[in-house]
């Protein structure tokens, strides 16, 4: 591609309204342009590098024998009703009315339309197992869109479904893509690792993360310094190992506490530590008020909460609704009296004479014990945090910030007993088909990859998913010597059927070189003075090596980068 004929601008300030350093790189290359909040423009640069992420998930999708499909985006809305969960998407979805009044939605995605597409086949356990794909637009209306690409509301991805007869062959088909996407990001060049997840609306068995590292992830990855344990945080368990407090357990004392309402005022009223109160917090949880009271040093994990109460949604109480179940103002709850259930963190029946809310307004209760108060039930409902215990080796637990860049779900029979994608067994009865689902996030990956692979200068592409693999560079167009042997150069590269970029602007060599480092060209040729000799420039992207070769040795270096 000859720049001095092509839709090509690079900006030399920061993008103002991005939050990333990809968002601001893929912005100022010129690759990404931002429409409104979440949503951009792939512009042409970008969708070359798009384009080659996109071939390469194909190519090792095929190499599974899984088939390529497209499905509509369009899609009515009673779709996933049936399924059971147009409620767990909620306000994610964005939904709209036909002319005739009928209800549709766009996808956020599509495990319901492909059980359906499923449903053609496959009436015979004889038409089993197979796997199909697409490479589509998402659409979901986050709350925060965020991080440029990593966050947004329009996105493509390569979802994929595994239909199989019964368990085990549900296994196989999964670690079918489980090696594919450790071949897909092994070929993006990225640092990833691969964690266990919770199912959330896609439901299902088992659910599995891969992690690109990333300082910006908004996933929390969990390590261990002594084995390989990998999960989410969302899933991370607290390993019961707390001691019992041998303490004698003391008469609870109703304590007069005024401006004291958070865990650091109670605790400065107090002269205690955090670890010495329990905090109980109030969500609305699918409609009803909900009590969880764990260590005060500790947090709430939601996706615990919500999974033990197989609960849809939860968000934090009102403060109508507060004042409501506890008879007092914000900041005095506590577990004694509460109307409303009440549910308990395990860690807490080791505490002995800790300090509570008294559902009394400029008051808490001290010497609380677990004798005093009756919870639903007792759950592992806090967050894991940094240097608790592994849960597989007993060492201390890392944190990592990871980019979620692609998952696997093994679904089950979830989606075929509920959509009746059913299919007749040797014995000629009906079974439901047992599924599996694999998704990537296109431009997520292209921005982890950006995250991972830049210096000042720009973004430096891994050579398989770069614009170009190699840019010519001519610095005058003045000297037909120079002319002459860069467009020489140029179209020897085209008759091969090379894909390579020709800086031929009427601009200053600083300027071409600027931009081919930012835009992240790995390797280029820069045809200067000593054309005349045969002689021009190397430089690698990768460790800024220069030297200088001559017109053979390029072009033989070429041709070894397009085998």
């Amino acid at each position: 591609m000859k720049l001095s004929k092509s839709f090509f601008y690079t900006l030399r300030e920061n993008a103002r309204d991005e939050d990333s350093v990809s968002s601001n790189l893929l912005v100022r290359a010129g690759m990404i342009k931002k429409t409104s909040n979440g949503i951009y423009m792939i512009m042409p640069m970008g969708k070359k590098v798009l384009s080659k992420i996109e071939n390469i998930i194909r190519e090792e999708m095929d190499a599974k024998d899984a088939q390529e499909l497209l499905m509509p985006a369009l899609i009515p809305e009673d779709v996933y009703v049936q399924s059971g969960r147009r409620e767990a998407f909620g306000s994610n979805m964005f939904s709209l009315n036909d002319r005739y009044g009928k209800k549709y939605v766009l996808g956020p995605t599509h495990e319901e339309l492909f059980t359906v597409a499923a449903s053609m086949d496959g009436k015979s356990y004889k038409d089993f197992p197979y796997n199909l794909y697409q490479i589509q637009t998402k659409y979901r209306d986050e709350t925060r869109p965020r991080f440029g690409l990593i966050r947004v509301r329009e996105f493509i991805m390569k979802d994929a479904y595994s239909f199989d007869i019964d368990e085990k062959g549900l296994d196989e088909s999964y670690q079918k893509m489980y090696e594919a996407y450790c071949r897909i990001f092994d070929r993006l060049g990225l640092n990833y690792k691969i964690v266990k997840a919770d199912t959330g609306a896609m439901g299902g068995l088992l659910s599995e993360e891969y992690q690109a590292i990333s300082q910006i992830g908004e996933d929390i990855v969990v390590g261990c310094e002594g084995c390989d344990f990998s999960s989410n945080l969302e899933i991370t368990e607290v390993m019961d190992v707390m001691e019992d407090d041998p303490s004698q357990e003391l008469e609870k004392e109703v304590v007069y506490t005024p401006n004291a309402k958070t865990i650091e005022e109670v605790a400065a009223f107090f002269g205690k530590e955090a670890k010495d109160f329990v905090k109980t917090l109030l969500y609305n949880v699918d409609g009803k008020i909900i009590a969880f009271c764990i260590p005060g040093n500790r947090e709430l994990n939601e996706t615990k909460a919500l999974k033990a109460l197989h609960a849809n949604e939860m968000e934090m109480a009102s403060f109508e609704d507060v004042e409501r179940v506890t008879h007092a103002r914000v900041g005095f709850a506590g577990p004694i009296g509460i109307d409303c259930p009440v549910y308990m963190d395990c860690q807490i029946k080791h505490m002995k004479n800790f300090i509570v809310g008294a559902n009394q307004s400029d008051h808490h209760i001290k010497n609380v014990n677990c004798r005093d108060f009756t919870p639903v039930a007792t759950l592992d409902l806090c967050q894991v945090q940094e240097g608790d215990v592994c849960p597989v080796c007993g060492k201390k637990l890392t944190f990592d910030h990871g980019i979620e860049v692609g998952n696997l779900f093994k679904l089950g029979t979830k989606y075929s007993t509920s959509m009746d994608l059913l299919y007749t067994d040797q014995s000629n009865q009906l079974q439901p088909v047992w599924m599996g689902c694999y998704g990537i996030g296109l431009e997520r990956c292209m921005a982890a990859v950006c995250e991972q692979h830049h210096d000042e200068a720009g973004i430096i592409w891994p050579e398989e998913i770069a614009p170009f693999k190699v840019a010519i560079v001519q610095i005058s167009d003045k000297d037909e010597t120079q002319t002459k042997v860069a467009n020489d150069l140029y179209n020897n590269c085209i008759s091969k059927g090379y894909d390579v970029l020709f800086d031929d602007r009427k601009e200053r060599p600083g300027v071409k070189f600027k931009d081919i480092e930012l835009i992240g060209v790995p390797y280029r040729f820069t045809i200067g003075r000593k054309a005349q000799d045969g002689i021009v420039e190397f430089v690698s992207r990768y460790d800024n090596e220069k030297k200088e070769m001559s017109i053979e040795e390029a072009i033989q270096f070429i041709d070894e980068k397009y085998k």
